[in-house]
């Protein structure tokens, strides 16, 4: 349900119900708030909600179908939940000379309950899965920006700053292979007269 309360102001309320033959019913509800200025130059999104998913090792886990350690699970997997908050701010700006600059910043936090990490450490010649004895928390920031010239070049960034920890016999340390810093770039150059485009694009972790 869209609720508009006021010209700028927007409220969406929505719920969702899954009923899965292993897990039984599963409720989800959200809720998001969207403010624009009058000509859109500004808008601020915040929302709240909470999700889950079954997940399957051996599509999402290539280790699992790689090299010669043996395959392990505790018990039954549980569907991962998790409850999530996110912040954005979108910018437009348009110079007097018609170069357009779009600014994206976001803040996020999600809280994990039942999250499957494969264990690599317990037995080298193992690798085990289960369900997560405690929490484990993803939080960050990110900033995206993209500027477009009238000569035919445009350059879009972005850099996200994560800190993803797992809490299990209250110890709380940094997950395995999820890296704290991400940056993406691409850089396009436009020749119209002879129909040619030329991109640089790269990423670093």
């Amino acid at each position: 349900d869209e609720i508009t309360l006021a010209t700028n102001n927007k409220l969406l309320l929505g719920a969702r119900y899954d009923h899965n033959s292993v897990h039984g019913g599963i409720f989800s509800p959200r809720i998001n708030y969207k403010w624009n200025s009058e000509n859109n130059a500004d808008v601020i999104r915040l929302s709240l909600g909470n999700g889950f998913r079954v997940a399957n090792v051996f599509t999402e886990d290539h280790a699992a179908l790689t090299g010669n350690r043996e395959l392990f699970f505790e018990d039954e997997l549980e569907p991962e939940t998790s409850w999530n908050a996110n912040v954005n701010y979108v910018k437009k700006i348009t110079t007097d000379n018609n170069t357009v600059i779009n600014i994206d910043a976001s803040t996020f936090y999600t809280y994990f309950e039942n999250k499957i990490i494969p264990d690599y450490e317990t037995d080298t010649s193992k690798i085990i899965y289960g369900n997560l004895d405690g929490n484990s928390v993803s939080k960050g920031i990110s900033l995206n920006t993209d500027i477009t010239w009238q000569n035919g070049l445009s350059i879009i960034a972005g850099a996200t700053l994560m800190d993803v920890s797992v809490t299990e016999n209250g110890v709380t340390e940094r997950q395995l292979l999820t890296e704290s810093f991400s940056g993406t770039w691409s850089v396009s150059y436009t020749i119209p007269n002879i129909d040619l485009k030329v991109d640089y694009t790269g990423n670093v972790y």
